[in-house]
């Protein structure tokens, strides 16, 4: 069952449309689908972590053609490139190569810093963007809330006898090859302390100079480290919702990590209790970061935000001008769980507005819809929610 997994993500469907750049943190299974998908004899994979071939190619990277046609027959060939960060001068051959033959590329990554410098060829649009995420609700085929909220749903660690120890490991990993092989963060003490702290800020507003104050260091040091979240696709920032006429909305953004799993793994958390703060947060977390891989999934272009005015309404998430949700852990909802809703819905800005729980109850009131959060994800994937 391991390794086969039907994941959403298909990427012979993707590169018979155009190359792509395909990101994603590390463990997400990248590689692996990579290995079920790509499996024509016209396909060649240049693995960049493996030492002999990075060393071979960071000497001379314009050997890239011979390369290819010296491991595959025909003029059509499918160069996969694994974590093309790696070597960047790549691009400028991948760009020729596009150019000249029409070749398709898969190029894979774990961070995109590397490619964000001055200088670096990305392509001028020859080649999508994708995004690996991992597994979402299609992809497992259980319900267990508590094990996914606990453990997150990477791989290698949902389908695991030992989650705690893959997930630790992974932290550590993580910290290892992305941050101090790529030399990201110079102060690595400095960045495993924030981890923690970015950890505890899952869901959160982040208030940059109160964590700077907390951690010791200077706000923009607070920022790059947040910015190498982001690069390496382990964490989001939410921005807020500013387009409301009737109050006024706070400016900070909110910070999501990418799997709940690794999120305790950083604090330190062994256990959650269903009734705690804790649990709603992960709760709200697991559905919106389920939207997020829906609507990368479905390639929708619809800008994320969430909202919340200085006198503290708040809505969990805005997708675009389509819908708005509001995520509760709780198995009986209470009126004033919907008073986000009700205020954002004065706005008259926002069409569709949902309230998704464990409340089996599932109703309309006031314009607003009731959902059982198992109802929300089946009917998310079934494009019954966001697609129109």
């Amino acid at each position: 069952m391991k390794n086969h997994r039907k994941r959403i993500l298909q990427l012979p469907d993707l590169l018979a449309k155009k190359s792509f750049f395909l990101f994603g943190p590390r463990a997400t299974g990248k590689s692996t689908l990579i290995r079920n998908q790509l499996t024509s004899d016209s396909t060649v994979v240049i693995d960049l972590l493996a030492m002999r071939v990075y060393r071979e190619f960071l000497a001379r990277p314009e050997q890239l053609e011979d390369y290819v046609r010296s491991h595959v027959k025909g003029e059509k060939p499918t160069v996969v490139i694994d974590e093309i960060q790696k070597i960047p001068e790549l691009l400028n051959e991948v760009h020729r190569l596009i150019e000249a033959h029409d070749w398709k590329f898969l190029l894979t990554g774990s961070s995109a810093r590397s490619l964000k410098t001055k200088g670096v060829n990305l392509l001028a649009g020859r080649a999508w963007t994708a995004e690996l995420f991992p597994l979402c609700h299609p992809e497992i085929l259980d319900a267990d809330l508590s094990k996914r909220l606990r453990f997150g749903a990477l791989p290698a660690v949902y389908d695991s006898e030992n989650p705690d120890e893959e997930l630790d490991a992974y932290v550590s990993t993580y910290l290892k090859e992305e941050i101090m092989s790529e030399g990201l963060a110079r102060n690595l003490v400095a960045f495993s302390d924030f981890l923690k702290i970015a950890g505890l800020s899952q869901s959160k507003v982040i208030n940059m100079n109160k964590l700077a104050k907390n951690l010791g260091v200077s706000q923009p040091t607070i920022r790059s480290y947040f910015q190498i979240l982001q690069d390496t696709f382990i964490g989001t920032m939410l921005p807020p919702w500013d387009l409301s006429k009737k109050r006024k909305s706070i400016s900070h953004a909110k910070f999501y990590m990418f799997d709940l799993g690794v999120v305790h793994a950083m604090t330190g958390t062994r256990a959650l209790d269903r009734n705690s703060t804790l649990f709603g947060d992960a709760f709200e977390s697991y559905l919106i970061c389920e939207i997020m891989a829906y609507i990368s999934y479905r390639r929708l272009k619809d800008p994320l935000f969430f909202w919340r005015t200085v006198s503290d309404d708040e809505v969990d998430l805005i997708v675009g001008q389509k819908a708005a949700f509001e995520f509760k852990a709780t198995d009986k909802i209470q009126s004033e769980d919907l008073e986000g809703l009700k205020k954002l819905a004065e706005e008259q800005i926002i069409p569709s507005l949902f309230i998704v729980s464990q409340d089996k109850f599932e109703t309309t009131t006031n314009g607003i819809r009731r959902l059982y959060w198992k109802t929300f994800l089946s009917e998310l994937w079934a494009d019954n929610l966001l697609a129109v």
